[in-house]
């Protein structure tokens, strides 16, 4: 019997995109795999059912892909679902795979929750940063996209063009972009707000990134500050203490005052997005000035940030953009299927679900398994939360 993936409608409000599409449902029933997906899954993200079957894709109702299917693949797991994704709580079954997003190291509640269904849940945010995991790696393939969308949003709000053009009623000075961060979105910031002709500038705590930063088009900023610890074994930025962020500012605040366009991107895994750009910063800056803060959902980096919310402060917008990928729903769905679809072929044999603990992506990703939160760090945080909860 082939293993069966079930792909169910995303109902977390304002979530358009599909775990699966329906050209990676033809790839994984290459693969030994069956694909049964939800009626009208896709559609948000443009792929409608029609195309699904036209790849071999079987349809059923959301009660049929849960009880059917040996692996959910979902863009939303209940962790980072967690009113919505609830009501699957009753739906899962003791053996199944769960394979998504589930922000493991704050939904700690949820985590449990599921462990207690018995489910194998396989957080994609815990994917190792190494070359054999980089095809499974979703968190930079939605870094990517939101990189790139937030520049566009910058653009629209901005009161001027980005490019320089000579006209016959005189030239446009280009517009000055600064990106803070320079991960995957904040390179993809970088090459989009270059290819729509601004001068662009970025700063990083890591200095190891000036070459990539310059490799995409931008000048690297060098702040005076002691940045030697700012990145963890596994390449993702480190949190540090307030005197180092205090100092930052201080010397970022200069930066600020020429730029027209801010992109903000710097996220610690687990941990609320520091604050880089005070509202005594944001008043520095010249009236019309756009900020885009990246950062929004965890917090944010700017202070005056609101997720979801445009705030206008003497005169500089502050954007606090949140589901960024969603906006792009087609492409999303594409590439984070893609990763799930590479993640699938090494979780599945011709035996079906193989849990091999032994390898390292399995292992790095797996949150809860035969009833228990598993994940050594997850489970840490969790028994800290209870003996404080006590």
């Amino acid at each position: 019997m082939p293993t069966i993936v079930g792909v169910p409608r995303e109902t977390f409000p304002g979530e358009r995109r599909v775990a699966i599409t329906p050209r990676q449902c033809e790839a994984l029933r290459k693969s030994g795999m069956e694909v049964l997906v939800e009626h009208s899954a896709g559609t948000e993200a443009g792929y409608t059912d029609d195309l699904y079957v036209a790849r071999g894709t079987r349809l059923a109702s959301r009660s049929e892909v849960f009880q059917e299917a040996d692996v959910i693949a979902q863009v939303r797991a209940i962790g980072a679902n967690p009113d919505e994704g609830r009501s699957d709580l009753a739906l899962f079954r003791p053996g199944q795979a769960v394979v998504g997003f589930g922000e493991p190291l704050t939904a700690l509640k949820e985590a449990s929750d599921l462990a207690e269904t018995g489910v194998s849940f396989f957080a994609l945010e815990l994917m190792p940063r190494i070359t054999r995991a980089q095809a499974m790696d979703a968190l930079s393939s939605m870094a990517t996209i939101s990189g790139y969308r937030a520049v566009l949003m910058a653009a629209t709000q901005l009161p001027k063009m980005f490019p320089m053009l000579m006209t016959a009623a005189g030239t446009i000075t280009p517009a000055k972009a600064f990106v803070l961060g320079a991960g995957v979105a904040g390179l993809q910031a970088i090459a989009t707000a270059k290819r729509v002709g601004a001068v662009v500038s970025a700063y990083d705590v890591r200095p190891a990134v000036k070459e990539q930063v310059e490799s995409v088009g931008a000048k690297f900023v060098i702040l005076d500050v002691d940045s030697k610890a700012s990145e963890d074994k596994g390449g993702y930025a480190k949190g540090m203490d307030e005197a180092f962020y205090r100092r930052q500012r201080e010397l970022m605040t200069e930066v600020l005052r020429e730029q027209d366009v801010v992109i903000t991107t710097a996220a610690v895994p687990g941990r609320k997005s520091p604050i880089l750009i005070t509202g005594e910063m944001v008043s520095a800056m010249c009236s019309g000035s756009v900020i885009v803060d990246i950062a929004a959902e965890r917090g944010g980096n700017c202070e005056l940030t609101r997720p979801g919310e445009t705030v206008v402060h003497n005169g500089v917008s502050v954007m606090g953009p949140v589901n960024l990928p969603s906006m792009v729903p087609f492409h999303a769905s594409q590439m984070f299927a893609s990763n799930v679809s590479a993640f699938l072929k090494l979780l599945v044999t011709g035996s079906g679900v193989v849990v091999n603990r032994e390898d390292e992506i399995i292992r790095e990703t797996l949150v809860t398994h035969e009833g228990k939160v598993v994940h050594s760090r997850i489970a840490e945080l969790l028994g800290a939360e209870r003996t404080v909860n006590a």
